[in-house]
């Protein structure tokens, strides 16, 4: 339909809409008719499938079909079992993936953006996703166009529209009707289309097609792309398929061994298979996500909204964070610190002539319950004189000295003057700029106390309003701002100011001793902004500020020669804060961002991780950016950076569990036979191990706590590998003790003639493995100085792992299923013992670190 040549009236009676909008039943009505206002995704697999989708690995078809072999030609049981563990892993596997889908889109649902509408001729915030055919639509600069939109109502509308249509300059449009026939998307400027942005004015419009009838859903399968895996995802992916190679080949060599040694060729088959599928890492990748994805629902907890997924896990590498200063670093609400009184005779009896200026000249109102609201320096000063002297006497006062007439405030006087009702004279109130009334002023003295007040104070960073009065007979005419402003006498000085967050003193504290240097970007005065950085932590001796008319006079060369070093940035634009974003990128460091405006959106997307403002940020700043700060505070951002150290650092450890586990399955399954031993375990003691020691514990490392020291340490570089720091020699040889553990308690119970040998083998290679996942929680602090129960769910995985080990091992029939015998107490005391040292090996190789990080 082409809407844009429809009168407005035309489409009112089509939709059966008003410009007062829908009602809101009517609107219910119409999510069932035309459905939610979003794009259709590509089609997601549906569960059942997701579920089969387990078995179609190469290796697991290969041990099933060698147990189903087996049973034929065999026992039986071992092929029950076998299956049974196959299934069970499959189900695990299943439910990992399931639950990082579902995150996914518990991530996506957060992240939705909010639209004004009107229903029922009442103004509404609704999601996006409800907009429906006929409703009336309320946007301004900042909002991203929710819907396919004719315009009703525009001033200066001004809509970026090259995601659409490719069109680089914003394209200005209108509400009159066109007459021409098939126009162009890019000429049709009564029309706004869903996910372009708007950059300038307001407007009024009515919804005319939502979700995939738009004209972005008309394109919508060419926006259909897969899924991308974070860096780390892609690393550990590519990883896994090498390592997959290797212990294929690994597997292999060991069968033909055993078959050359005189091994039955199907047992063997069966073993070397079995250890294939267990000691391969294909849980990684899912693990991974699982972890990201509980850390970004984590992290809006502490008020950090995630918008992509890779941001979680490349927090930790923040090396600067550049931020706004108003409303971020600050509180966002102005406050009296400071009053500069004239010693005259006051007013009133119990107000002195500023603080009664204070109290009648502003716009401020209230509502109902007394609170104020309007201009925020007026609503500083209103508040102050409320706190000084009750509401009560304030209203008093209105009421005493009411308003009569005004001069409006205007960007050329600078300056506001009211007129109140005084004993039957007029009292003439003018508030403004220092220099503003200065002029205004007839004594020199005056004039004197006023400029040299305000000038100390502005060097402090304060904001300084000026008082002035008169006492008229009656209002001169005409009236005009040149008859009234004249003859004044000087009141005093109100000074003001943003105060700095008290919770962003300790943040920025914990920045520098993370290596993170904090840097405050304001389009604010320099002495204001020098002020506020001192205050908090940001400015110090060792660093320097830079004001946007000198960050233009520097030459590239010469700006990257400071751009370490500069820590406060006044009067700053936006295109310069790309350009800070790109100098410190080019020093090889990983930067924060924060910004709200339709102009910050490049340097968000410029910025390593755009942080964008849920409160005062605009939809333009939020769709650029990685995460979002639903409480405006800087102190989230390192609430956010710490999460993100934390997530990695428990993917690192599940990471380092899972293949130092791995590893130890493989080297005893390989030496052994070396070694002149028989085979130490059975196909299903080695899935049993990959189905209950590996998975249980391994997912439970992700509520690890953060070390004691993530906020001492520097931050990582995103390209070192995951395997940095010892992770990799770790791996090595703490499976190759663990193998050699398991090995020596197979050589005792063989020379002791121990018939349970078997099962001493199997209890120490499981055992080994959960106290190895106890004493890997930290990298750095002893077990028990961490708190045994501070990870209360790894704790119970480990406890619930021990009681089905020993289920294996003391219930009749499940002897008979896993091939076990019971242990006498003395065996058992011998299998306990031998699985210590790892927990004492890996204790001392946090003592090690520490001698090591000491020197």
């Amino acid at each position: 339909m082409a809407y844009y040549k429809d009168s407005i009236n035309k489409i009112f009676n089509e939709f059966g809409s008003s410009i007062n909008g829908l009602s809101k039943e009517e609107a219910a009505k119409r999510i069932i008719q035309y459905g939610y206002n979003e794009l259709q995704e590509k089609k997601k697999v549906p569960a059942w499938l997701l579920f089969l989708n387990q078995f179609k690995d190469i290796m697991i078809i290969i041990l099933f079909v060698a147990a189903v072999l087996s049973g034929i030609v065999g026992d039986l049981t071992d092929t029950i079992i076998i299956l049974i563990i196959i299934i069970l892993n499959a189900l695990i596997g299943f439910v990992q993936e399931y639950r990082a889908e579902q995150s996914m889109e518990a991530l996506k649902k957060m992240s939705t953006t909010q639209t004004q509408v009107l229903r029922n001729n009442e103004s509404s915030i609704i999601s996006s996703t409800e907009l429906v055919p006929g409703d009336i639509v309320l946007m301004e600069a900042g909002n991203v166009v929710p819907a396919d939109i004719r315009l009703i109502d525009t001033h200066t509308l001004r809509i970026d529209e090259s995601s659409l249509t490719g069109e680089s300059m914003s394209v200005d449009k209108i509400s009159t009707d066109l007459t021409e026939d098939n126009i162009t998307l890019g000429d049709q400027v009564n029309m706004a289309f869903k996910g372009t942005l708007i950059t300038n004015g307001r407007a009024t419009g009515i919804v005319i097609s939502t979700g995939m009838q738009t004209e972005l859903g008309k394109i919508a399968n060419m926006l259909h792309v897969d899924e991308v895996s974070t860096p780390l995802q892609y690393r550990m992916q590519k990883f896994g398929k090498n390592l997959s190679y290797i212990i294929l080949f690994i597997c292999l060599l060991l069968f033909t061994t055993g078959v050359l040694r005189g091994e039955e060729p199907l047992s063997i088959l069966l073993l070397s298979v079995s250890l294939a599928v267990a000691a391969i890492p294909e849980a990684l990748p899912a693990l991974i996500t699982i972890a990201l994805s509980k850390g970004a629902s984590h992290l809006t907890k502490v008020n950090a909204l995630i918008r992509k997924l890779p941001a979680v896990e490349t927090l930790g590498s923040v090396t600067y964070i550049c931020s706004d200063k108003t409303g971020t670093l600050t509180q966002n609400k102005m406050k009296v610190i400071e009053l500069y009184e004239q010693p005259i005779a006051g007013l009133s009896s119990s107000l002195s002539v500023l603080q009664m200026s204070m109290a009648l000249n502003h716009d401020v109102k209230f509502t109902e319950s007394h609170t104020p609201f309007g201009e925020p320096t007026e609503l500083a000063l209103v508040e102050y004189i409320i706190h000084k002297h009750t509401f009560e006497k304030y209203i008093l006062l209105s009421n005493q000295y009411s308003r009569v007439a005004e001069l409006p405030f205007d960007s050329d006087r600078k300056c506001m003057t009211t007129i109140h009702h005084f004993n039957n004279k007029f009292l003439v109130i003018t508030k403004g700029a220092s220099e503003s009334l200065y002029a205004t002023l007839t004594d020199e003295d005056e004039k004197s106390l006023l400029l040299n007040q305000s000038e100390e104070w502005a060097s402090k960073g304060i904001r300084v309003l000026a008082f002035a009065y008169s006492i008229l007979d009656k209002l001169p005419e005409p009236f005009t701002y040149e008859t009234v402003e004249k003859n004044l006498t000087f009141a005093g000085l109100a000074g003001l100011m943003d105060p700095p967050r008290e919770e962003a003193k300790q943040a920025i504290r914990e920045c520098k001793t993370a290596g993170i240097r904090p840097v405050m970007i304001t389009g604010d005065h320099p002495a204001t902004a020098r002020a506020i950085g001192k205050q908090i932590g940001i400015l110090d001796d060792n660093s320097l500020s830079l004001t946007g008319a000198e960050l233009n006079h520097l030459s590239q060369e010469d700006f990257l020669k400071q751009v370490e070093k500069t820590s406060v940035y006044a009067r700053v634009s936006p295109e310069q804060k790309l350009r800070i974003v790109k100098a410190l990128q080019e020093k090889g460091h990983y930067v924060a961002m924060t910004g709200d405006g339709v102009n910050d959106a490049p340097s968000l997307k410029s910025a390593n991780i755009g942080v964008a403002m849920g409160i005062t940020g605009t939809d333009v700043s939020k769709e650029a950016s990685d995460v979002i700060l639903l409480d405006d505070n800087f102190a989230t951002i390192v609430k956010a950076v710490k999460e993100g150290r934390r997530i990695f650092d428990n993917i690192r450890k599940f990471v380092k569990y899972i293949m130092t586990c791995n590893g130890a399955e493989i080297w005893t399954i390989f030496m052994a036979p070396l070694l002149g031993m028989p085979m130490p375990l059975l196909p299903i003691h080695i899935l049993w191990i990959n189905l209950v020691t590996d998975g249980l514990p391994a997912l439970t490392l992700a509520d690890e706590k953060a070390e004691s020291d993530i906020m001492q340490r520097p931050p990582r570089h995103p390209s070192q590998s995951i395997f940095a720091d010892g992770l990799g020699y770790h791996i090595v040889w703490v499976g190759i003790l663990m193998a050699g553990v398991t090995l020596a308690t197979q050589k005792y119970a063989l020379v002791n003639h121990i018939d349970s040998w078997q099962t001493m083998v199997f209890t120490v290679l499981s055992l080994s493995q959960l106290v190895h996942v106890l004493s890997i929680r930290s990298d750095r602090t002893y077990l028990f100085q961490q708190g045994f129960f501070s990870n209360k769910p790894l704790v119970g995985s480990v406890a619930l792992t021990v009681l089905l080990q020993l289920f294996v091992i003391y219930v009749p029939f499940m002897n008979t299923i896993f091939k076990t015998q019971p242990l006498s107490l003395t065996e058992l005391g011998i299998c306990i013992g031998m699985s210590l040292v790892i927990f004492h090996a890996v204790e001392f190789e946090k003592f090690v670190r520490k001698q090591f990080h000491k020197k």
